[in-house]
């Protein structure tokens, strides 16, 4: 496993990361079957963990904690996320903090994360939803600072919604916040156009999320995929999201070699990006783990074949089902 710096915190964390969504509210998680692949992680290298209380309500959380005290002698990054006060995901131009994060929400949601993972501290604190209009009104920051100073976070970053990342520019700007979480993958590259300049230029940590675009980028997706109603899922790959998804997934395929796999490049495409410091894909089954923590050995994809997949991009808009 390689190591990237962490932005201004100059940590050194795994290149490829962990999500942890999926282990707390999709369809087939199972504890046992996930702790062993968290533990898989860390003897392979990983040493980032992303989670959030809107995961399971907190059971996610609980899951990162016990990794944790089963590893005293390594350091894990832990990172997690507070979730809105209204819990709409994603949150709308016309929301102001007050309705997503006022100060003694921060604060409750804080102390809950640390109750739920047992633990003392997190490494970074993440706003589960973002509009860069909050920047303005600087009470979070301030409560941030605050709870920074107690000792029960380290770092704080952004979360933000899908498929808007300049939504989030005039905060990283502003050197208040030392990471942005934003989707970047083989269809998304948008966040090359400011996101990324601005980070690099306040040297703020990029943490890639949804690398395999909720499945797409697995090559597992069909037509006739189907998943049960209380899975995330369900709601996003709507009739007309599913099959423009399987049509773009697809035409990658002619691109893909025997050795290599589609989640393979799909990871590796998204190491192609210096600017990028993690990337945490889920992974609930140690052959997930396996495979995607083993293209950090194997690398960034070649030039020819990164500059073939760029013409891939795939410029989306928010809609009702793109929570």
């Amino acid at each position: 496993m390689n190591n990237r710096r962490f932005g201004k915190k100059d940590w050194q964390v795994s290149e490829i990361g962990y999500g942890m969504w999926g282990m707390a509210g999709w369809t087939g998680s199972d504890d046992e079957e996930s702790l062993a692949s968290l533990q898989k992680a860390v003897d392979l290298g990983c040493n980032f963990f992303d989670t959030a209380w809107g995961y399971g309500e907190g059971h996610s959380e609980e899951l990162l904690g016990k990794l944790v005290r089963s590893n005293p002698d390594k350091k894990i990054y832990t990172a997690t996320k507070i979730p809105p006060k209204n819990f709409v995901w994603p949150s709308r131009r016309e929301f102001s903090l007050d309705d997503c994060f006022p100060p003694d929400h921060i604060e409750e949601y804080v102390h809950k994360s640390l109750k739920n993972a047992g633990l003392e501290k997190f490494d970074l604190m993440q706003f589960h939803v973002w509009e860069d209009h909050f920047v303005e009104d600087d009470r979070w920051a301030k409560k941030m600072d605050e709870l920074r100073s107690q000792g029960l976070i380290d770092a704080v970053g952004i979360s933000i919604n899908r498929w808007e990342p300049g939504n989030g520019v005039k905060t990283v700007r502003s050197g208040l916040i030392e990471a942005v979480q934003v989707i970047y993958n083989i269809f998304d590259q948008n966040p090359e156009d400011e996101l990324f300049p601005a980070c690099a230029e306040m040297d703020v940590a990029v943490i890639a999320r949804v690398p395999f675009d909720e499945g797409t980028l697995t090559g597992n997706l069909t037509l006739d995929s189907r998943w049960p109603e209380e899975d995330w899922r369900s709601t996003y790959f709507v009739p007309e999201n599913l099959k423009s998804s399987v049509e773009h997934g697809e035409a990658l395929r002619p691109l893909l070699s025997e050795e290599m796999t589609m989640p393979e490049m799909a990871l590796r495409f998204i190491l192609n990006e210096d600017s990028v410091s993690t990337i945490i894909p889920g992974m609930r089954k140690l052959n997930h783990v396996e495979a995607n923590i083993a293209t950090s050995d194997t690398g960034p994809l070649s030039d020819e074949l990164h500059a073939k997949l760029r013409s891939h991009r795939w410029d989306r808009t928010p809609t009702e089902w793109s929570q």
